[in-house]
């Protein structure tokens, strides 16, 4: 019996070293490696490296949900306008020997409807490539915020206030960076995005002929730990086609005006105002527009209006007795304050006052001028990080210089109206 035991656990033995010996012989197959995300903290939060690069990358967005509501002047305006917009951005950064290399893209698609909305009766769906462009070093390519103004200001209104308040243009610009917080840019950015023409259909109005040259815009900057300020200029043309309206004298049809140039000028400050609470901040802008008025009403527009009065904007209209171009002028002064009454509830107060005023021609051709005054307020409430739920109204004061023609045939020497507006805003 023990032989046999024997004999057996012999065999198994055996067996088993031939078997692990045919084994070792086989390829061995090794698992594939297994590459995790990892976090990027070079450039602040939400950032992570796309896996097998040294790119970093940060996926974010919002929705944002607007209720507006604007003093209705007759039977067709609708008093509220609805807005729900969404927001989806990527922003890649990687670190070069040339500096950084960064690429921004931020998609918005945005649902209207309402007067005050500029949608009366209807809703209108709108797609928009808001931002998309590429740093490198000092370069910046695409479509950004424009280098005129500042958009490191602690605003905080939702409705409009009368100055340039960061509109995204076309642009190809350099900044130089100097030691302690400065900075100069040059950037050469497309004009049709500051056209204003008010005067299209009528007979002295600017029938714009093709561009020539991009605006040319330049700043100065600092940003530091007190605040922020800013010195910019601009530079626009103004070119006009063949004039055949056959209202003009014959010495004046078919002749080409003189191309003109317009130019603005600006500059702002904000401070920060820790002492008088965690987060409180103030700014200041001033601009001031000669035949580049799209540099106060921050782009091109026809005109302003509150219903009853509707008052035009141009950069330049004919002059009905020698036909040359004349410019239209403006200055704009605009700030304001925000407060955090806690660490969740701040309340902001701001306003605008703009003039805008043209030739001794002008009022012969349906250009009076004009002023404008802006005053409005709001209060947020932040119950979450990234989560807002705000409330504003804005009193607005058209004031034109005479007396100019309102609905029905009407006299009107000033109006005013009023503006509400609530909003649920989430950003991830």
């Amino acid at each position: 019996m023990k032989l046999v035991k024997s004999l057996m656990l012999g065999s198994v033995a055996g067996l088993a070293g031939v078997v692990g010996a045919q084994a070792a012989d086989l390829p061995a197959k090794k698992a594939a490696p297994v590459e995790y995300v990892r976090v990027c903290t070079t450039y602040g939060e939400g950032f992570f490296y796309i896996p097998g690069t040294e790119t970093c990358l940060r996926a974010g967005g919002r929705v944002r949900a607007d209720y507006v509501y604007a003093q209705p002047f007759n039977r067709a305006d609708d008093a509220f306008g609805f807005r729900a917009r969404g927001r989806i951005q990527l922003d890649a950064r990687t670190a070069t020997a040339y500096g950084l290399l960064r690429t921004f893209v931020r998609f918005e698609i945005t649902r209207d409807s309402g007067t005050p909305l500029f949608a009366t009766g209807r809703i209108g769906t709108t797609p928009d490539v808001n931002e998309a462009f590429i740093q490198f070093g000092g370069l910046t390519a695409g479509r950004v915020t424009t280098f005129f103004d500042n958009g490191d200001l602690p605003t905080e209104h939702m409705g409009t206030l009368r100055f340039s308040d960061s509109p995204d243009v076309d642009l190809l610009a350099y900044t130089f960076t100097f030691g302690d917080n400065w900075s100069a840019t040059i950037s050469i950015e497309d004009g049709l995005e500051r056209r204003d023409n008010g005067l299209v259909g009528s007979p002295f109005g600017l029938v714009p002929a093709g561009q020539r040259m991009p605006d040319v815009v330049a700043n100065v900057k600092y940003t530091g730990t007190w605040g922020t300020a800013q010195l910019s200029g601009a530079v626009h043309q103004i070119r006009s086609a063949v004039l055949t309206n056959g209202v003009f004298v014959s010495p004046i049809l078919g002749s080409i005006p003189d191309t003109e140039y317009g130019f603005a000028v600006q500059g702002n400050v904000g401070v920060n105002l820790p002492m008088l609470g965690a987060g409180d901040a103030a700014w200041v802008n001033v601009a001031y527009a000669n035949g580049a008025l799209g540099y106060i009403t921050g782009g091109s527009t026809d005109g302003l209006s509150t219903g009853i009065l509707n008052v035009l904007l141009v950069d330049a209209f004919v002059n009905p007795t020698t036909g040359d171009l004349s410019r239209g002028r403006g200055w704009s002064v605009a700030g304001g304050y925000r407060h955090f009454w806690t660490p969740q509830i701040r309340q902001a107060i701001f306003g605008s006052y703009a003039r805008f005023d043209y030739s001794a021609q002008a009022r012969e051709v349906g250009l009076p001028d004009f002023t404008e005054t802006r005053l409005g307020t709001n209060i947020f409430w932040t119950p979450v990080s990234g989560l807002d739920f705000g409330a504003e109204v804005i009193w607005v004061r058209l004031d034109p210089h005479g007396r100019v023609e309102g609905p029905n045939g009407r006299l009107v020497s000033s109006d005013h109206a009023w503006e509400g507006r609530l909003r649920v805003q989430r950003d991830f």
